[in-house]
């Protein structure tokens, strides 16, 4: 069954959508809703099966669905997976940056190599699939959109200081990109979700987590369904004229100060 939308059937048609981590969590309703439109949705990731699955979910709905796997991090894979995109559909339009990862521990607990992986991910990882996707449109007299998932983070993150340093790049890097691919067609901006209902939320303490949530103007965790939403709108006509900006889907957390993650 899909999702419930504001958005008219067949808005994304003949539009082809790549999504990384678009198998599980906000990223599966973003793939879902798009195909829900009329997109044909590509999803990318490390987990072949995950995406086996999440594919052949999407189609028992009518979604045209396809996945590649790859490893973001790995710059040979990511051109890979833009050669597979070009020669099996003719290339994409939409590009969102779901993809990213970390875990909660003290500044001082995480070692070099813990901080390097989640910045490779988090900010390298999404450097390459936008180059490697601004490249493809360029080089085809392309315009193309590129969202760009990423923290509610402007009071700062204590106990994730690996994913608040990637994902504040993360957001320098889509006004830089915004301002000069603009000129050729590409609309660059982000979304900052707050808390929402996923899974990847079992690895936080449920005390703290619910303690944070109670304080929120909105005291409720969002849902993946709403993030999808605001992509379909930054994606849609009515973003047309907006790029470089941050777009925070977070019951008002970014109204408040920093919050303990550990």
């Amino acid at each position: 069954m899909g999702q419930e939308t504001i958005f008219a059937p067949q808005l994304f048609k003949g539009k082809t959508a790549l999504i990384t981590g678009g198998g599980t969590g906000i990223g599966l309703a973003i793939s879902q809703l798009l195909g829900q439109l009329g997109a044909h949705v590509i999803l990318v990731s490390r987990t072949a099966e995950t995406l086996e699955k999440a594919v052949t979910d999407l189609r028992s709905e009518n979604i045209q669905a396809d996945f590649i796997p790859a490893n973001i991090r790995k710059e040979q894979e990511v051109e890979e997976v833009f050669e597979k995109v070009s020669e099996r559909w003719g290339g994409c339009d939409f590009l969102i940056n779901n993809a990213g990862g970390q875990f909660a521990a003290p500044a001082l607990d995480i070692s070099a190599n813990g901080f390097r992986a989640v910045v490779d991910l988090n900010l390298q990882g999404t450097w390459q699939m936008s180059s490697a996707f601004a490249r493809m449109l360029i080089e085809n007299g392309r315009a193309g959109r590129i969202i760009n998932i990423v923290l509610c983070l402007k009071s700062g993150m204590p106990g994730m200081v690996h994913a608040a340093a990637a994902r504040a790049g993360v957001v320098n890097m889509t006004k830089t990109l915004a301002y000069e691919w603009g000129s050729h067609g590409i609309n660059v901006n982000a979304i900052a979700p707050g808390t929402i209902e996923t899974s990847g939320l079992q690895q936080y303490d449920s005390n703290q987590l619910e303690q944070s949530i109670n304080r929120l103007p909105i005291s409720r965790m969002g849902k993946p369904e709403e993030v999808a939403e605001a992509a379909a709108y930054l994606l849609s006509p009515a973003g047309s004229y907006i790029t470089g900006t941050t777009l925070e889907i977070d019951g008002g957390e970014h109204l408040m100060g920093a919050t303990n993650q550990v």
